[in-house]
């Protein structure tokens, strides 16, 4: 008998031109930045305007286990963005916090994306995502649509999708310069 996957934090993962690394406090004001930008911030749960909320939130975070928040960083070690992983239910999880600087290089979505499914289909051995993203976020739903996730249901606030390794592997053909084989999880 098989139990369900785990989420568990890593120190670091490398892809071909980006790192995730673990989030830390000293990141509360790079990520409280991100969160307090009015374009967007327009699509993520509620933050609050006081910075030590943010602390206290990431300090909660490293003391518990379920889920894994990294910053998203080029080559040179400069912060890009943010992308987090939780909501393990079976076989499934979630992915979001997905905020990306301005300035980011256009390959960073794609990269971060196969990154991110690298890492939960082939490193923590889920099977499938499920997908909340706001009903206004039009770009990103097209985003996850063109990655090949598929329309189930919505909320008030979201609409749902869901995605599996299958269509992971179709990706990874179709967009295989963006990212080797597989990336490298320190832990």
């Amino acid at each position: 008998m098989s139990s369900n996957p785990k989420i568990f934090k890593a120190q670091k993962l490398k892809g071909k031109t980006l790192a995730f690394r673990d989030v830390t406090v000293d990141d509360a004001n790079f990520i409280f930045s991100l969160r307090m930008d009015s374009k967007k911030g327009r699509h993520l749960s509620q933050t609050s305007p006081d910075i030590r909320d943010q602390i206290t939130w990431i300090e909660n975070y490293t003391n518990n286990d379920g889920e894994a928040y990294f910053i998203i960083e080029n080559s040179e070690g400069l912060a890009l963005g943010t992308i987090r992983i939780y909501d393990a239910q079976g076989d499934s999880f979630c992915w979001g916090s997905w905020i990306l600087k301005d300035n980011a290089p256009i390959s960073t979505a794609i990269e971060s994306t196969l990154m991110m499914y690298s890492y939960a289909f082939e490193h923590l051995k889920f099977k499938k995502a499920h997908l909340d993203i706001r009903k206004d976020h039009h770009q990103v739903r097209k985003f996850h649509e063109f990655c090949g996730a598929w329309y189930v249901g919505e909320t008030e606030l979201n609409d749902l999708y869901e995605y599996n390794i299958e269509k992971f592997i179709e990706l990874q053909k179709q967009t295989n310069m963006y990212l080797p084989e597989s990336i490298v999880v320190e832990r």
